[in-house]
């Protein structure tokens, strides 16, 4: 392998150009080698951002040059992804695929399967797991502060009094667009993470604009094996947001308001690498205890740099890839059976 792995991106609209390059350019073993735009405006911009970044204008022209690459991010719209990254697994180059892995729990799991079989590595951005608010929770978990979990509840709201235009309001069923399709990909997938496979699914999913064709405003019960109860919320019309965690033990409970801050910074244009990068105030901080006995508790800092320093990584010694592309399917299961349950108005078992 070449010193730096050379990665081509395919997209750069919100996930191509607020994660996955700057988070590429960033890690030492990475080279940022190409982005596959056709907008002459975004193609202007990674001029200036990355110059060292080939633009390709579509995925015809990145495929007959695949040679020239070592991996693949699949950073196309949702029902794009299972096509992008089949093409990709053919050509021979391992794929990074932002979530949801595919529109559908099947595709996904051919998509394992063509891996498999091809020989090369596949795996999909959950770049949640590495939130300062996910980490610190884990911990304390890990440490036994809040005795046996009995219920988890988890948040991502935004207040827009307007939709936001784009083709994750697409409602098709190969879109995968609407909101349980994406913040819930990272809520489901934290879930399962951290509590292990779900049992039963209860589901809510509603519109929240006028004439909207996909869920907006969405809510989802799960009961996992292990006897855990996750309540998941997510909502772009929540015009007061509800605590981002509420964990509750059988020894303590722990509150965290706020997201983490990387988006935001990546957002802003900063550079991922700083000592202070992830790192919450000390007002964000989440807060354990029980009764009337609570104590502020520091965040640990975020890290979605760990995604690829692992990607990386894994590639070089032929190890487990940061994220298990399975881990993606239940995750999809999860989000079927949601969609049946809030059809039919049941619960649904898995």
């Amino acid at each position: 392998m070449p010193d730096r792995l050379r990665i081509a991106v395919i997209g750069y609209g919100t996930a191509g150009r607020i994660f996955h390059a700057p988070l590429i350019h960033s890690t030492p073993d990475l080279e940022l080698a190409a982005i596959v735009t056709g907008n002459a405006e975004r193609a202007a911009e990674i001029g200036d951002r990355y110059p060292g970044a080939r633009v390709i204008a579509d995925t015809e022209t990145l495929w007959a040059r695949a040679s020239a690459f070592d991996a693949v991010v699949v950073a196309s719209p949702n029902g794009w992804h299972a096509a992008h990254a089949q093409t990709a697994i053919a050509t021979g180059l391992a794929v990074v695929v932002d979530k949801p892995l595919a529109a559908s729990a099947d595709q996904a799991e051919t998509l394992i399967a063509a891996a498999r079989n091809r020989g090369v590595a596949l795996t999909v951005f959950q770049n949640r797991r590495w939130d300062a608010d996910f980490l610190t929770l884990r911990a304390l978990i890990e440490a036994g502060r809040l005795g046996t979990v009995r219920r988890f509840e988890s948040r991502f709201e935004r207040w827009r009094p307007e939709p936001k235009p784009g083709w994750k309001r697409d409602a098709a069923p190969d879109a995968a667009g609407g909101i349980l399709f994406d913040l819930g990909s990272h809520l489901i997938d934290q879930a399962l993470t951290l509590f292990g496979p779900a049992r039963e699914v209860y589901a809510e999913l509603d519109a929240g604009y006028a004439d909207s064709a996909v869920d907006d405003d969405s809510f989802v019960a799960l009961r996992h094996s292990s006897g855990v109860r996750s309540h998941l919320w997510m909502s772009s019309v929540a015009p007061d947001l509800g605590p981002r965690l509420r964990v509750l033990g059988d020894r303590a409970g722990f509150v965290k308001y706020g997201l983490d801050p990387q988006e935001e910074r990546l957002r802003d244009g900063a550079v991922p690498g700083h000592d202070d990068w992830g790192t919450e105030p000390e007002n964000a901080w989440g807060r354990l205890g029980a009764g009337e006995q609570f104590a502020t508790i520091p965040s640990h800092a975020g890290d979605y740099p760990a995604f690829y320093r692992r990607f990386a990584a894994a590639l070089r010694e032929q190890s487990a890839m940061p994220v298990d592309p399975g881990d993606a399917v239940a995750g999809l299961r999860v989000i079927e059976a949601a969609r049946t349950a809030a059809a039919e108005r049941r619960v649904v078992s898995l």
